[in-house]
């Protein structure tokens, strides 16, 4: 709703960056989601693919400076809201 009042103020294009402005790891997130589903999650730790970044995650300070937008959760809410819509929407969204 804060970027849509954004709108109404100024005419144009302007690209927010959402996110915590922490990155997480492939593992962070399979943790979290066995946390979340109660199901282990089967993996193998291999090597980084050439060309893979180290790290990655967004600066959303603009959203927040401009729009008053912070993220409140951190992944392990994430993880679960995501789950729980997946468990209430099986099939996705309907058409």
């Amino acid at each position: 709703m804060k970027a849509l009042k954004k709108i109404e103020e100024n005419a144009g294009l302007k690209i927010y960056n959402l996110g915590t402005g922490v990155g997480y790891s492939v593992l962070d997130i399979v943790k979290n989601f066995e946390a979340a589903t109660g199901v282990k999650i089967p993996y193998v730790i291999k090597p980084r693919r050439a060309g893979d970044i180290a790290t990655c995650y967004s600066d959303a300070s603009l959203a927040e400076k401009e729009l008053g937008w912070k993220a409140e959760n951190g992944i392990k809410e994430m993880c679960e809201d995501s789950w729980r819509w997946q468990k209430n929407n099986p099939n996705g969204y309907e058409e």
